[in-house]
């Protein structure tokens, strides 16, 4: 007697090894492997052993076009209120020359105002023969001090003559810079980079590579003004000279730091 069902799974026994086989087997010694989509390589990935770091350095030398005077007036009297009246009766004189000398408000800044008070040590002599040191309030010291630019260099000593006369009794000193500096700044960063390459092709050529592409810049800014020395200003006034002043040159430094990528 034929049993159908009996038939029925003989041949699915019969079919099962060969759908088993078709099948891959993971064990722990034959890990599955990954999906195509889980192993990546990135197109611009780079060997380190393959990549060369180079700083270079520019400088650009220019004159001056403007300079910034730190100047101001210090007052000492016995009353706060006497010392702020003093300083600023002083510091209004300096406002007005410095107005005379062509110096608009809108270049004038107040840099700094302060009170404060002065005290004098004294020794009081006590009962017993000794000496007791105290502190003794002597006045009140008042500061105003001022940064003006000045666009015209060639009036620059008189003009701080001018401000002296006129009660300014501190002098901080002077510095200068290049107003438009764009034009200066670009002709640094690109001699800088041609600096930067140049070396690059130099240590690619000695160790037999060349250089394929840049792979990263950064770069950085330094200016480097040329200060007055102030002594040399206050001895000139005292000579009753007019005072003089060289502007000489200032400069900006650009750096940068280039990452090249080396090939055979």
């Amino acid at each position: 007697m034929n049993h159908p069902s009996l038939a029925i799974a003989a041949l699915f026994l019969a079919a099962a090894p060969v759908a088993c086989a078709q099948m891959p087997f993971a064990s722990a010694a034959t890990p599955l492997l990954a999906s195509p989509a889980a192993i990546t390589v990135h197109p611009n990935s780079i060997q380190p052993e393959t990549t060369l770091q180079i700083s270079a350095e520019s400088k650009i030398n220019r004159a001056p076009d403007i300079a910034y005077v730190s100047a101001g007036v210090t007052e000492e009297r016995a009353g706060a209120s006497d010392a702020m009246a003093a300083q600023a009766a002083a510091m209004n004189g300096v406002f007005s020359a410095l107005e005379k000398a062509g110096i608009a408000r809108k270049d004038m800044q107040t840099s700094g105002l302060s009170l404060y008070p002065r005290y004098d040590y004294i020794e009081v002599p006590q009962r017993d023969g000794s000496v007791r040191g105290e502190q003794k309030l002597g006045g009140y010291v008042a500061t105003n001090n001022i940064t003006a630019r000045v666009r015209n260099l060639d009036t620059l000593g008189a003009t701080i003559d001018s401000l002296v006369k006129a009660g300014g009794n501190t002098f901080s000193g002077v510095s200068f810079t290049i107003e438009d500096d764009k034009e200066i700044k670009n002709e640094a960063r690109a001699q800088a980079m041609k600096e930067a390459i140049a070396k690059a092709e130099l240590y690619a050529r000695a160790s037999g590579l060349k250089v394929a592409r840049i792979v990263s810049i950064s770069e950085g800014y330094e200016y480097s003004p040329q200060p007055v020395m102030m002594q040399r200003a206050e001895m000139a006034m005292d000579a009753g000279a007019p005072t003089p002043i060289a502007a000489g040159e200032v400069g900006v430094t650009a750096n940068v730091s280039v990452l090249f990528e080396l090939v055979k």
